[in-house]
């Protein structure tokens, strides 16, 4: 079998993985999908005595099978190296009779890191397999950590430049200040006046208008992305479903073979779908639990089969979460079309025109490897102190969501996996305020200083570095001016 990308809009745009890479969004407006699942035959006993960094290697060779073996382990070896804290990259620790599976541990302290501190080494690889000499131009939405951890896996990355935009009031103040003090002579960021969709929704158009994709032909550039639209961005976090579930067999807590679930806080839905892209290649997960927040519209389409973004935006403690058109769910619809490119295209054309869609009752018959629900504000400060009090475990709100939903799944003879994609030090204030009512009492170091007597582990020094980082990025525009604010940063003409 040889595997290519197809785009979920048009079955005949056939790319490379690395040219999917390259590319980010299809040219279609589509997002790019393997022809094939993988073939692969796991074996756990074996995976169980193997690095992060082995079973990388593997999974990320039957995704991206046109980069060697060598490539993959030299882009592996300088992404997951000292700049995480913990030399397992994601530790599971068991909680209680549940599991977190830490995604934190990088230099931005959220799941971002994981597949961004190794998309600029795939891009740069992928780029030299395609004779790519035009300056590559990241160009990315961010409801909160993709931004952060986009800067920081890009910066100062030859050929490279990066432009981010985020909501400028639906990000926590240490997300923001992370982003605003971004160093690196090719990274920009810029508030946005509206909510992260406004933003996600500009940017795809800024990938589709023709008038600036040959401005950018004409400088020599080509746009990409970061966001997790990119196939480089879902293919490393599969790794981590597997190294998950080794680490299980590898205690003696499971046996090889047996199935778990994993409850995953999702947004946009790329987390999850490594999930269940983890799934098809054979890993025994029984349902993918999808956690959502007060922003609750994935919990409907999974329950009605209706997606409507027609509803009220709410801003709550999980920002990440903040969003109603979750991208990587076409990909999801895809699958549930039969492959069908012309139903996934009317779909999505739906949503844009009219803001919702429905998928027929044998569409909906296909989602049984999902269970959804949320997790209202209040139920999320109550898991976030519960766990605490119960357990001597100090989560933050996304990860307190995917808690809380966890518990509300009714199989639970299973073992589950909780996806703790942000450590709580990035929302000290709603982590103390769940604790001990205290968040509106404490800012800055001071509420990191406070929470730190309850997480019983130091600040992370990434974190109290922002203290006194100097500001570099203070631009806020409407969505109506990204264009003009592209071209500007780019210079084109």
């Amino acid at each position: 079998m040889t595997l290519f990308y197809k785009s979920t809009r048009d079955s005949e745009n056939v790319v490379s993985a690395s040219q999917a890479i390259l590319q980010g969004l299809a040219v279609d407006g589509g997002l790019y999908v393997p022809t094939e699942i993988p073939e692969t035959d796991l074996d756990f006993k074996h995976l169980a005595n193997q690095s992060y960094q082995e079973i990388a290697a593997l999974i990320m060779q039957l995704f991206l099978p046109d980069f060697t073996q060598e490539e993959l382990y030299e882009c592996i070896n300088k992404a997951y190296d000292q700049k995480f804290d913990n030399q397992e990259i994601t530790p599971l620790v068991k909680v209680g009779d549940q599991y977190y599976l830490e995604l934190f541990h990088g230099p931005t302290l959220a799941f971002k890191d994981i597949a961004l501190s190794i998309l600029p080494h795939l891009m740069k690889k992928a780029a030299q397999k395609n004779n790519m000499a035009k300056e590559i131009v990241i160009l990315t939405a961010t409801s909160g950590d993709t931004g952060k951890s986009a800067m920081e896996g890009f910066a100062d990355v030859k050929n490279t430049r990066i432009i981010v935009f985020y909501p400028e009031s639906g990000v926590s103040p240490i997300q923001k200040k992370q982003m605003i003090t971004q160093k690196g002579e090719n990274t920009f960021v810029t508030a946005i006046k509206g909510n992260f969709d406004d933003a996600q929704r500009k940017v795809k158009e800024l990938f589709n208008d023709e008038n600036l994709r040959s401005k950018m032909a004409d400088n020599n550039k080509v746009f990409s992305s970061a966001n997790s639209i990119n196939i480089g961005r879902l293919v490393p976090q599969i790794v981590y479903y597997v190294y998950a579930y080794t680490r299980l067999v590898k205690s003696g807590q499971i046996e090889s073979g047996e199935e778990v679930n994993f409850s995953v806080p999702t947004g946009n839905f790329g987390d999850i779908l490594a999930g269940f892209y983890a799934k098809k290649i054979g890993l025994p997960i029984r349902r993918l639990i999808c956690a959502s927040n007060q922003n609750n519209v994935l919990t409907e389409f999974f329950q009605t089969g209706n997606y409507d973004r027609n509803r009220p935006f709410y801003v709550t403690s999980s920002p990440s979460m903040d969003i109603l058109v979750s991208s990587n769910l076409e990909r999801l619809l895809f699958y549930l079309t039969k492959e069908d490119t012309v139903k996934t295209k009317q779909l999505m054309d739906d949503l844009n025109k009219r803001g919702n869609y429905k998928i027929t009752a044998e569409m909906k018959s296909a989602l049984s490897d999902f269970f959804a629900d949320f997790a209202s504000e209040k139920e999320t400060e109550q898991t976030i102190r519960e766990v605490y009090e119960k357990e001597n475990y100090v989560i933050d709100p996304h990860t307190a969501v995917a808690t809380c939903v966890a518990n509300k799944y009714e199989e639970k003879m299973l073992p589950t996996i909780i996806l703790s994609t942000a450590s709580p030090y990035k929302f000290p204030q709603a982590v103390l305020q769940a604790i001990n009512n205290e968040g509106e009492k404490a800012e800055g170091i001071a509420a990191l200083n406070k929470l730190e007597t309850f997480a019983e582990i130091p600040v992370p020094a990434a974190i109290e570095e922002l203290e006194n980082a100097e500001i570099k990025h203070n631009d806020k525009i409407s969505a109506e001016e990204m264009t003009h604010y592209v071209e500007k940063v780019l210079n084109l003409k």
